[in-house]
């Protein structure tokens, strides 16, 4: 098996790979920050070889009452959030719309054996739904609206439907694994556990080497 982990910057990529150890299989690129970076940091890399796997991985935002700070987020389906229309009367995506989708599937066998087995190494886990967003939640509104929007999710990140968009165009599976940092609201960043995120994806990482 060939794997391209992707993480939007080298904090990330390197706690991956701390966790993931001297492991052949699993390849690594940048993807930046954003959904556009990430799309097309993600193309460019699946056009250079052939890959059986994306795995997407970082750290994320989760929704209170749904993932906890240190927590992970296996995501069972990625979905660009605020890819849409706003009217008078609510928010329209550009599926009801009818020009085209904002949800992206996963390799689901995988995220579940993937989410059983951070289970079983005592790691706090779920499978969920997980937000791509152009702009990063700042309000308690905000957070309410687009958990209204997606019933379930737990995560939001920036870079996952980019990087999911572009291997699906290629044929590649993919998975996303999100460690949670901060909570999805207002801003108070004296708050965030970046490095127990962090921490947490690297623990994630060691288990995924084994489940793949």
């Amino acid at each position: 098996m060939r794997v391209l982990v992707m993480t939007a910057v080298a904090p990330e990529r390197d706690a991956v790979q701390r966790g993931l150890g001297r492991d052949s299989r699993f390849e690594f690129a940048l993807a930046g920050i954003g959904l556009v970076a990430a799309a097309v940091n993600g193309a460019i890399e699946l056009a250079k070889a052939e890959y059986d796997l994306v795995v997407i991985a970082g750290i994320a935002g989760g929704f209170v009452g749904r993932a906890e700070v240190g927590s992970l987020v296996v995501s069972s389906e990625i979905i660009a959030a605020d890819l849409g229309v706003e009217l008078l009367d609510g928010f329209s995506s550009l599926d009801e719309l009818g020009f085209g989708s904002t949800r992206v599937g996963v390799a689901a066998d995988a995220a579940e054996r993937v989410t059983a087995a951070l289970l079983a190494a005592g790691l706090q886990a779920q499978m969920a739904p997980v937000l791509t967003v152009a702009t990063a939640t700042g309000t308690a509104a905000t957070a309410a609206k687009l958990a209204a929007r997606v019933p379930g999710a737990a995560a939001e990140a920036m870079e996952g439907f980019g990087i999911a968009t572009a291997a699906q165009q290629r044929g590649v599976p993919v998975l996303e694994i999100r460690a949670i940092s901060n909570a999805i609201g207002p801003r108070d960043r004296d708050a965030w556990r970046i490095g127990d995120a962090l921490k947490a994806l690297e623990a994630a990482s060691s288990v995924l080497a084994e489940v793949l």
